[in-house]
């Protein structure tokens, strides 16, 4: 069978790189519909040997096209007015934003994880994509929780400013330049900032929230003990995180470094002796999460120290979204 596939917000940072990967892993689509707003209606996009001019997001746009599948990547407010829409015009909605990842009755989902939620889509419709540096997180995760349960995670983030869209990545070049930001409160060129997203009242970010609730729901384990710090840091392109877990039950770091080579979608890249850990100028435009620094954490019991690196626009959006209409097309004609 072939599929109409729509993709919402298709001339943004996230929408053209869903555009890259479809085009890559050429889905059984019959048609391609390319929506975005009326600013940006009207434009012609080269895409699988042809073009397509880009078609103006209405109330309206879904009527009579037929879709199966709509990728939308068009912001929080954008999603929880249209997702519903496109749903009830009987597409299934694969959705970027934060708007629906905590929905009970919506299935959270990286395909390396936890596939076999995504048939809850049949509640709402929708199927949400989850934050970037969650992503990566859970897909180095999975296996070691399957073998030793872990019992609690510490997240320490590098997000690369790609993660704050279009503003974020120009800040960086306007900092190069010696110009003042227009994104974040302070320059990032030579920096960090503690502060991704809204600061709670709890002293959390929003971001760091959404990596501790988000973990949660895809493992499907909501005992687990998370806490995170997230940095945004100088770099255009790739997530990398500092993540120490323990264990239930001790564990053999010899295996716990064979289930991670044998996890799907991770790349171990772990020989100190000769310099080589993941970085995220390695893993740029790549689909895989790269993991190294494995190593015993001395203090406790039954500690693993993870470095972890991924393409957050790639495998931390694109990526992810576009598995996931795979596996719902595989779970349709299986």
């Amino acid at each position: 069978m072939k599929y109409n596939i729509a993709v919402v917000g298709a001339t943004g940072m996230v929408g053209r790189k869903f555009l890259q990967v479809l085009e890559e892993r050429n889905l059984p689509a019959d048609r391609y519909y390319l929506f975005a707003s009326a600013r940006s209606a009207g434009k012609e996009i080269d895409f699988m040997g042809k073009k397509y001019d880009v078609l103006e997001l209405t109330e309206e746009c879904f009527k009579g096209k037929d879709i199966h599948i709509a990728l939308f990547s068009a912001g929080g407010g954008t999603s929880l007015h249209f997702a519903p829409i496109a749903a009830a015009a009987g597409a299934v909605v694969i959705d970027n934003s934060s708007a629906w990842r905590m929905d009970p009755e919506v299935p959270l989902i990286v395909p390396e994880v936890n596939p076999q939620d995504i048939k809850m889509y049949k509640n709402k419709g929708i199927i949400a994509n989850p934050n970037c540096s969650t992503i990566q997180a859970v897909v180095a995760l999975k296996p070691l929780h399957d073998l030793y349960k872990i019992k609690r995670i510490v997240y320490s983030t590098y997000q690369s400013v790609s993660g704050a869209g279009m503003k974020g990545f120009t800040d960086l070049e306007r900092g190069i330049r010696g110009e003042p930001p227009e994104k974040f409160p302070w320059p990032i060129f030579g920096n960090c900032l503690p502060h991704i997203d809204v600061f709670l009242e709890n002293g959390y970010t929003r971001e760091e929230s959404k990596m501790i609730e988000e973990t949660r729901k895809i493992m499907g384990d909501y005992s687990l003990r998370i806490t995170a710090t997230a940095v945004r840091v100088p770099v255009f392109y790739g997530h990398s995180e500092s993540i120490n877990v323990e264990f239930a039950k001790d564990f053999d770091l010899a295996e716990l470094k064979a289930a991670l080579e044998k996890a799907p979608g991770v790349i171990v890249v772990d020989d100190p002796k000769n310099n080589r850990y993941p970085m995220p100028i390695d893993a740029q435009d790549k689909d895989e999460v790269f993991v190294g620094r494995i190593r015993r954490d001395e203090s406790v019991a039954s500690g693993v120290n993870l470095w972890v690196v991924a393409d957050n626009i790639r495998k931390g959006a694109a990526t992810n979204a576009v598995q996931i209409a795979q596996e719902l097309i595989r779970q349709w004609e299986a």
